[in-house]
């Protein structure tokens, strides 16, 4: 699981049909204090994210496509929630904006 922020939406003309009527994200990392952590990922959203929200991302290809209902599809991550704040750990918080 990864802590990201939303920047954009990616759209590519060609791609496997795993990806049609899917929504693909660009997301920046973020560490536990909602810090930029340097990189991102394109996430499959599976929750309705927009951009500048603070989502919940799962990095495992089996998992994403289990949770996705899409066996052997080329998926690795999917954003499976939007965080509304980050607490403990002395990490400091994060809100979502």
């Amino acid at each position: 699981m990864k802590l990201a922020r939303v920047v954009g939406t990616v759209v590519s003309t060609i791609n496997s049909p795993a990806f049609d009527e899917r929504t693909l994200l660009l997301c920046d990392l973020l560490d536990p204090s909602g810090a930029p952590a340097g990189g991102s990922m394109i996430a499959v959203d599976a929750v309705g994210a927009g951009a500048g929200e603070m989502v919940l991302l799962l990095d495992e290809g089996n998992s994403a496509r289990q949770i996705l209902a899409a066996p052997g599809a080329p998926i690795r991550t999917v954003i499976v929630g939007i965080v509304d704040e980050v607490t403990g750990g002395g990490a400091g918080d994060a809100d979502r904006d």
